[in-house]
């Protein structure tokens, strides 16, 4: 058996990544409360979503991670809210595969994330984080968010209340953490 640690290469999503991203992301829909989507998205749904993501003049990004040009992970950050006086702000979010994303896959999507948000105009990142999720929480504060709130019992999956918890990053600090 090869031992040999495998690269994880960080690049720009495109449209021809939408089924990778799709097969990652739905696992989290029928699998966890991680994110409030009850149905999985449809590979047209996903293509419409990369292209409007892409298409705006807003600093937003998809990065995906791949290993022998298999997708293993995505982030992006989009708008966090449609009011223009939210434009100085983003969410940011990040999915690996489940269970094979090697270790280190998510600190190198966010990593480059912060990067490219550090030349933009944005000055603050937001993340909600359902819970019980103390993984993502250390994640989050590895890369320098705070919680800044809880909204409680916000949704419903699984015939369960699910609470969000809030995280902020302040972007016109050092992002490179």
């Amino acid at each position: 058996m090869d031992s040999t640690p495998q690269t994880v290469e960080v690049r720009s999503g495109t449209i021809s990544d939408a089924q990778s991203i799709n097969d990652i992301y739905n696992w989290y829909v029928t699998h966890s409360t991680i994110t409030f989507d009850l149905t999985p998205w449809s590979l047209e749904q996903r293509q419409n979503w990369i292209g409007e993501l892409q298409n705006t003049a807003k600093p937003h990004h998809l990065l995906v991670a791949s290993i022998d040009s298999v997708v293993v992970g995505f982030c992006y950050n989009a708008m966090f809210r449609p009011k223009a006086a939210y434009d100085l702000s983003t969410e940011v979010t990040i999915y690996t595969q489940q269970p094979s994303a090697p270790r280190g896959t998510g600190a190198a999507l966010y990593s480059e994330l912060f990067s490219l948000l550090k030349t933009t105009s944005l000055h603050r990142a937001y993340a909600g984080i359902s819970q019980p999720n103390p993984e993502s929480v250390r994640f989050h504060k590895k890369f320098g968010f705070e919680l800044i709130g809880t909204l409680q019992e916000v949704g419903a999956k699984f015939d369960q209340w699910i609470d969000v918890a809030w995280y902020e990053k302040k972007l016109d600090e050092d992002s490179s953490k």
